[in-house]
């Protein structure tokens, strides 16, 4: 596993674009990246089921695993010195820890991805052990698990039908198992240096349930596969033969999900290597790439767009916040100088920039002016009941005056609710129940939208930090005063 990842001269030879050189002149930037986001408000967004990152669990701690793992590569001593040119946020963490592994996943959803494609080694492997702890945080998260198929010793054709049908077995169940329902509701799985096999043969009899993805742009090097994707982000500055596999996909009805990245340098992972490095330049080869992937010269918008990586960290191609003061006498590089931004603010300027792309590849629908709310619990509308002057019931089967209201948001996933029907903003209260009774808009009258897995919404007011419930079920009026989600807590934004 000590292997490095680059696999861009076997790509380009694939479809005989080898003579690939240098850094091509960059397209002009788009407008500066706005201001970083909370992570609870990208959390109120939909997450982008289109676009993918690669994810790695590799990484061990004395704290978690009992001794370093991945992070002593090339010759170095964690944690101070480690093997990568930049250093985590979070040092040289161990990738079964759960606070990191919830972190990891709350940053993810803050960029806007939707779906983690996760490096997995073969049954029983390090990584696959560690595999139900990332499904419950990313259920957590809002976000969906897909499948890196890694080359492990033996691996054969045969054995990644084993290994689909073991996935899809032991945990195909789970809330956080992704399924494209694009794509006929089937899980995907992307297998990493697919060329080293030549027959894919017995994987054929999968493809009706499952997406599996063969890394190449080379069209005849796909047979029996449901899909292509390429991995490598320097590949990604000029996009060799993307419009042709882009249009092969699209005629012959797979999913295309080419890959772009932040750079590559992997200079202290391998010592003395000559593997060629493709620099930052502040974002600007981000920006570059996510702009090779929507160009109408390359096809235009793919499937999905997957993105490499969120932490590999051996080749520099992390997204995951680099901490912007690490440690000394190492030359570590930082992000510092990305989108404008410097120290502290600089370590999360990739996840604010991929959340910048995302919602141009998915551009947010306009929010809608009227709303009503609709009770899950009880399948009711909630209404203004009595014209405004008595709190708000979810008790109606049908939509009229005192069941609409104005959602007005406040921008960073807050939003303030009026009632039509006497134009005053609805009120929450410590101890009494939802009455739209303000003339202004305050803090009490100031909501948090929370998605939720299943699809509903959750109001958090921010005043007491409380969850607003559907009390008793519905029978009583709704009411702010729930510290977790339940079966009451959860409502549709239904627009009129």
């Amino acid at each position: 596993m000590n292997r490095l990842r680059r696999t861009w001269s076997a790509l380009l030879l694939a479809v005989g674009l080898l003579a690939l050189a240098g850094t091509p002149a960059r397209a002009s930037a788009p407008p500066p990246a706005a201001a970083p986001l909370a992570a609870q408000a990208a959390a109120a967004a939909p997450l982008a089921s289109n676009v993918h990152i690669f994810y790695y669990s590799w990484y061990g701690s004395p704290a978690v695993n009992g001794s370093y793992r991945h992070w002593q590569q090339g010759g170095h001593t964690p944690p101070t010195g480690i093997g990568a040119n930049l250093y985590p946020k979070l040092g040289a963490y161990d990738s079964g820890d759960v606070n990191a592994i919830n972190q990891h996943l709350a940053w993810i959803a803050q960029a806007g991805v939707g779906v983690i494609v996760y490096s997995w080694w073969g049954q029983n492997s390090y990584e696959d052990r560690l595999v139900p702890r990332v499904l419950d945080a990313a259920a957590a998260a809002g976000i969906k698990v897909a499948w890196h198929l890694e080359p492990y010793s033996g691996r054969t054709a045969a054995s990644t039908v084993a290994d689909v049908n073991y996935l899809n077995s032991r945990y195909g169940s789970h809330a956080a198992y992704y399924r494209d329902t694009a794509h006929g509701n089937r899980p995907a799985f992307y297998v990493f240096e697919s060329l080293r096999i030549t027959d894919w043969a017995p994987i054929g009899p999968l493809r009706a349930n499952n997406i599996i993805l063969a890394q190449t742009t080379d069209t005849s090097k796909v047979a029996h596969f449901g899909g292509m994707y390429t991995y490598d982000a320097i590949a990604g500055n000029t996009a060799p033969g993307w419009a042709n596999a882009h249009a092969y996909c699209k005629a012959n009805g797979l999913v295309w999900a080419p890959s772009i990245g932040p750079g590559y340098i992997d200079d202290r992972a391998v010592p003395g290597n000559t593997t060629p490095t493709l620099s930052r330049e502040n974002g600007a080869t981000y920006d570059h790439q996510w702009g090779n992937v929507l160009a109408a010269a390359n096809g235009g918008p793919p499937s999905w767009v997957s993105i490499t990586s969120f932490n590999e960290w051996h080749e520099g191609s992390v997204i995951e916040p680099a901490s912007a003061s690490p440690p000394g006498g190492f030359g570590y590089q930082t992000f510092s100088g990305a989108y404008g931004l410097t120290g502290t603010a600089s370590e999360t300027a990739y996840l604010t920039r991929t959340k910048y792309w995302v919602d141009r590849l998915n551009p947010p629908a306009p929010t809608p002016t009227v709303v009503s709310l609709r009770a899950r619990v009880n399948g009711r509308y909630v209404a203004a009941e009595s014209a405004g002057a008595s709190p708000l019931i979810a008790n109606r089967t049908s939509v009229g005056p005192w069941e609409q209201f104005d959602r007005v948001d406040l921008g960073g996933g807050l939003i303030a609710l009026r009632a039509r029907i006497n134009s005053r903003f609805v009120h929450a209260d410590n101890t009494a129940p939802l009455i739209a009774n303000a003339a202004s808009s305050g803090t009490w009258e100031t909501f948090r939208v929370v998605s939720n897995t299943d699809g509903s919404v959750s109001l958090l007011a921010t005043a007491n930090n409380r969850y607003v419930a559907a009390e008793n079920a519905g029978a009583a009026p709704l009411i702010a005063n729930r510290t977790a989600i339940g079966g009451w807590e959860r409502f549709d934004i239904i627009p009129n």
